[in-house]
């Protein structure tokens, strides 16, 4: 289900569920987060992540386990180990990352996106919602204006202006991101870790209000939930009623 290989000082970790366009399960998500772990264990002054196949991520597996008790807790797990490592970690972004592929690439410090690939986070076509360290994240990455309508309207923002925007740093493949993990891998380790601590300061680590604690929880457990679960069988829109 996901890849490890290492090429001197680089660790890249592939995530491998092609059939399912690598969307993530509790399996895969505490998969990455023990992936990461061995490679810090094992010296990696870098580590790039990247998706097998012609996507990136498409988001939380709709199909598996993802409604069920627990995800969301190894989904934050492994977003909290990619942002606290104490190296920099470069997500590849093969192509659409969608939904949790989107919180997967911000966790990320750098991103080199393909010239294919998009993101965008359709909680609100689900009837959920993502929880506050995604907005900060997004909000301190892509601007406020552009994150909402990325979060508010459900559009996706495509490679360029990603870029521009400075969502991504760079269009590129795995090949060029691994690159310049190894450029970065040379530089001082004590520097880059004192630097990361000062950047992911961003507001992302602040815990969230009660209120915004009961909103998410009301949206997770809401009947427009079921209702979109419905629909995505059916192969029809769903009808949100707002309860």
């Amino acid at each position: 289900m996901m890849g490890i290989s290492r090429d001197g000082d680089v660790v890249t970790l592939e995530l491998r569920r092609e059939e399912r366009r690598n969307a993530l399960n509790t399996e895969l998500c505490v998969q990455v987060r023990e992936g990461l772990e061995e490679a810090l264990d094992g010296g990696a002054r870098a580590v790039v992540i990247t998706g097998r196949g012609s996507s990136f991520c498409a988001g939380a597996d709709l199909s598996g386990d993802v409604y069920a008790e627990g995800f969301l807790d190894s989904l934050g797990e492994m977003l909290r180990a990619i942002q606290e490592a104490p190296v920099p970690v470069i997500a590849a972004i093969n192509g659409p990352a969608i939904g949790a592929g989107t919180q997967l690439a911000l966790a990320a410090d750098l991103r080199v996106v393909a010239p294919d690939a998009r993101f965008a986070i359709p909680a609100a076509r689900l009837g959920i919602s993502v929880d506050r360290w995604t907005v900060r994240r997004l909000v301190s990455l892509l601007g406020g204006g552009p994150s909402r309508a990325v979060l508010l309207a459900a559009e996706p923002v495509d490679a360029h202006e990603a870029v521009d925007r400075g969502l991504a740093n760079r269009i590129g493949d795995l090949v060029a991101a691994q690159a310049w993990a190894h450029e970065i891998a040379k530089l001082a380790p004590l520097s880059l870790h004192a630097m990361k601590l000062f950047l992911n300061d961003d507001g992302t680590r602040d815990e969230p209000s009660p209120e915004q604690t009961a909103a998410l929880a009301a949206a997770w457990l809401s009947e427009d939930v079921q209702e979109a679960r419905l629909a995505r069988t059916e192969r029809r829109e769903p009808v949100f009623r707002g309860r």
